[in-house]
């Protein structure tokens, strides 16, 4: 009766789930392809597939001044996010002292408030010092912004591993700096990497913050969302494509980095048994 009911949802459960999909990638799928349209970002269905749009993307300068700003800030950022997140997970992992619980809570806070109250903030802080609003302020907005990602995807990495290794290291007379780099930082590897990908990729996104502290020199999304205002161009659709197959690239990298640290990791116990469970199956 049960595996009657359950292949009688499964239709419908399929069906279900490719509305879900739909609903999520369809209008991606149809800024990509209005990037290739002759007809500009106007008419349905597309005609007359072209190159147009990405050639006059090429010859745009001032576009690509805002990618490389963009570029720029969210290299900054992810430094200072990992150089103070890698401190902040270690003391919440290895490390008691008063006020503990609070300071978790506070340091998942940037991820709960609105990116406004954020960005008034630090706009705020920056004018009572009388800093000079720059892309060094944006800079230091994103990277105190994304300090509790950072600290997040670190301490679940740190929460992940084994501290045999460390204890081995320790009882062998090294001290807890040279544990620390040669053990501990090289098994943070995946953490590490999987939390830069995502504090460059939201950095790269980011309106709210980048909106208060920006200066003269724009960030990509603000190039895009000031020329939107005057209308959608193809050029934006084709930066917007070219964005993407970037950000796939780097989920793709740090997958390929993943699956490479978790096959080295295998154990020799585990890796003994693999030749002779597969001459069983063959057997």
């Amino acid at each position: 009766m049960s595996g009657a009911l359950q292949s009688s949802r499964a239709p419908l459960l399929t069906t279900y789930a490719l509305l879900v999909y739909a609903f999520l990638y369809f209008p991606i799928v149809v800024l990509v392809v209005y990037s290739f349209n002759g007809s500009g970002v106007g008419g349905f269905p597309p005609s007359g597939w072209t190159f147009d749009w990405y050639r006059q993307l090429f010859a745009d300068a001032s576009l690509w001044d805002a990618v490389l700003n963009s570029f720029i800030v969210a290299a900054v950022a992810v430094a200072i996010s990992l150089g103070l997140g890698l401190p902040a997970a270690l003391a919440l992992d290895r490390a008691q002292f008063p006020g503990k619980a609070l300071f978790r809570r506070l340091v998942l806070l940037p991820l709960i408030l609105p990116g406004i109250i954020t960005g008034l903030s630090l706009l705020m802080l920056f004018v009572g010092v009388g800093m000079k609003l720059s892309l060094v302020t944006v800079t230091l907005g994103h990277g105190t912004a994304l300090i509790s990602v950072a600290t997040t995807e670190i301490f679940a990495g740190l929460q992940k591993m084994d501290r045999a290794q460390e204890e081995a290291s320790l009882d062998l007379g090294a001290n807890h700096w040279k544990t620390f780099w040669r053990i501990t930082f090289p098994n943070l590897k995946v953490s590490l990497i999987a939390a830069a990908l995502l504090i460059f990729t939201l950095s790269l996104d980011e309106i709210a913050v980048t909106f208060f502290l920006i200066g003269r020199d724009n960030t990509l999304p603000l190039e895009i969302w000031s020329r939107l205002r005057r209308g959608i161009t193809p050029e934006i659709n084709a930066i917007s494509t070219l964005i993407l197959l970037f950000s796939i690239s780097t989920i793709l990298i740090w997958y390929r980095l993943r699956t490479r640290t978790q096959h080295a990791g295998e154990s020799p116990a585990e890796a003994a048994m693999l030749p002779s469970s597969l001459e069983g199956e063959h057997s």
